[in-house]
């Protein structure tokens, strides 16, 4: 017989803001419409970890026929006391049809009106910072005009 588990807790880890370029538009292609989004600086800020984002980062992202966004994101961090992060994730943003082109758009939307949610994975050769290379990890986001802000907790 299968056993159901209960669902596990989440811890809160970090709030993290990026600040990203306008979009590179290359189009549609056969895995479908690409938006390339350069990731210009940014901050995560938390109890056990706060870093600065390394400019240069991506998102390279695939909006598909009803307007959700798939997220594959890649950005560096460097801590506070000079260790080196590697963070990558993805993400789902999707919504009603309106949302979305407000969103599009650069209004501010209430981020209870779509959903925004991606799975980070940290990898990094720091000793200090070695429990990431090992946890699971889930955030919220919310789009801003010429930024995105998340909320990262790790799955206990």
């Amino acid at each position: 017989m299968m056993r159901h588990l209960p669902a596990p807790p989440l811890s809160f880890l970090a709030d993290m803001e990026l600040t990203v370029e306008g979009a590179h538009l290359p189009g549609k292609t056969p895995a479908g419409n690409r938006r390339i989004i350069r990731v210009t600086g940014g901050a995560l800020r938390g109890d056990k970890l706060n870093a600065e984002v390394v400019p240069g980062g991506d998102d390279w992202i695939t909006v598909q026929e009803d307007g959700t966004i798939i997220q594959d994101v890649r950005i560096l961090l460097r801590t506070d006391d000079d260790a080196l992060i590697l963070m990558s994730y993805r993400g789902i943003r999707t919504g009603e049809p309106e949302v979305l082109k407000r969103l599009d758009n650069n209004e501010g939307v209430d981020p209870d009106e779509y959903y925004f949610r991606t799975s980070p994975i940290f990898e990094t050769a720091s000793s200090k910072y070695d429990w990431l290379n090992r946890r699971v990890f889930v955030s919220k986001g919310i789009r801003l005009p010429g930024k995105v802000n998340y909320s990262i907790y790790t799955v206990d």
